[in-house]
């Protein structure tokens, strides 16, 4: 079953035209959470009764993980924000390359097709291009659950010769010290197809892994923690479906404060509670002069004197997300002073500093460390993004920029947000989307 869309290609003529100077008010609901949303979706071949995800992004990764379900055989079908999946009738899994490479989680999907199927063919994930995707924890833990693992040039393929395999003991901590949260969800999806209690040592615990042992623990695996210590899953030959919510994206609601703030602008996140957003979100924006006020179980963000230089971080969760780390530096652009930001997530990610520059700002990195000097006074200019957050903060730039800029990169937005053009001119920024460019 196949009901959605065609997929767009991977390149975008389209680009997005701003003209800077307006001030942003009003309220916008967020969107259900890309990042949590993909790890469902993964997990959703692990039901053996069909399983509805509600509040799904409308977004292009949604379409693409669909894609990919239904070709390795589970019928799924998006209807608006519901993402509905039902059990394979039979296995067929290979994942395509041209479908595996579009986004990040492609070797979580794997690990679910192996735990179901008992083997896997995939391509080394894609999505966002600002660093290389390690996956070596990832295949570490199908090894641990007993596959065999081959890589050749750009493909992976794995198979468990017998389902006899006992529970495995993994460890998801990385090079860099930091758990990966994408092959603690791995791990997570292939001790909850095997007999016993297996252990994943250094777990992340990022709100993604939160909510998918939730949705498999509904489902009747055996979840228990020992903080960030270990993570013991019990495994069952058979996991029910049903309905989840899927929560509102505090990647989104971080990034319209954030676009609302550069303009001197308030924006009510009408069903995103403060509770939500992560503990070092909220000290890092209240030291740049973002307030999030809780109003009716949503946040009123605004920044009423201005914005302010700061020192900080990015980290696992609750630190400051990484995802965030791009858009905040657009808006310390208009800071005055000199604010320093230590990448310690992901150190090459600065792919946002050439649209920034050309805009205006004086921003640099050095290696991991990224100094912003403001403030800035920005010009239009004509700027691409190359992955979802540097196109997004050069979005927030050009909304204090002097003049109309043009954003090309539009795929990268939409895969993304699902609604972010029609939300920033619905609190009355001035832009346009031209169909096509040369």
């Amino acid at each position: 079953m196949n009901d959605q869309p065609e997929l767009p290609p991977t390149t975008d003529s389209r680009a997005v035209r701003v003209t800077g100077g307006h001030r942003l008010e009003g309220t916008v609901a967020v969107q259900g959470s890309k990042n949590i949303a993909l790890h469902l979706y993964a997990a959703s071949l692990l039901a053996d009764e069909p399983l509805t995800l509600t509040g799904a992004p409308e977004i292009l990764d949604t379409l693409v993980c669909a894609e990919i379900l239904n070709h390795t055989g589970t019928p799924t079908k998006v209807v608006g924000d519901r993402f509905e999946t039902t059990p394979a009738a039979a296995w067929h899994p290979v994942i395509p390359e041209q479908l595996g490479r579009r986004i990040r989680t492609t070797a979580v999907m794997a690990a679910a097709l192996l735990a179901r199927a008992g083997q896997v063919s995939f391509p080394l994930p894609g999505g966002d291009a600002f660093c290389r995707r390690m996956i070596d924890r990832h295949l570490a833990a199908m090894e641990a659950a007993g596959a065999t693992v081959a890589v050749t040039g750009t493909e992976v393929k794995a198979r468990i010769a017998s389902w006899d395999s006992a529970a495995f003991t993994t460890d998801v901590l990385t090079r860099s010290w930091r758990p990966s949260l994408g092959a603690t969800v791995t791990a997570m999806l292939l001790a909850a197809r095997l007999r016993g209690t297996s252990t994943i040592l250094n777990p992340s615990v990022e709100p993604e892994v939160l909510v998918t042992a939730a949705v498999l623990a509904a489902g009747g695996v055996g979840i228990t923690w020992e903080g960030a210590t270990a993570l013991h899953v019990s495994g069952t030959d058979r996991i029910s479906g049903g309905a989840f919510q899927i929560p509102p994206d505090r990647l989104e609601a971080a990034t319209l404060a954030l676009a609302a703030a550069i303009t001197g602008g308030t924006v009510q996140l009408d069903n995103f509670p403060t509770s939500e957003f992560p503990d070092g979100l909220v000290a890092v924006f209240a030291d740049a002069g973002i307030e999030l006020v809780p109003v009716n179980g949503g946040t009123l963000a605004r920044c009423p004197a201005g914005p302010r230089v700061v020192q900080m971080a990015t980290g696992p969760h609750p630190a400051f997300p990484t995802d965030v780390q791009p858009q905040l530096t657009a808006f310390l652009t208009q800071a005055p002073g000199t604010s320093r930001i230590e990448e310690r997530v992901y150190p090459e990610r600065a792919t946002h500093i050439g649209p920034l520059r050309a805009l205006g700002a004086a921003v640099n990195a050095d290696g991991a460390t990224i100094t912003v000097r403001g403030a800035s006074p920005l010009a239009a200019a004509d700027m691409a993004g190359e992955d979802i957050r540097a196109a997004t903060a050069a979005l927030i730039a050009a909304l204090a920029a002097e003049g109309t800029s043009t954003i090309r990169g539009t795929y990268h937005l939409r895969r993304g947000y699902g609604a972010m053009m029609p939300k920033l001119a619905s609190l009355g920024a001035r832009l346009t989307i031209d169909q096509e460019m040369p």
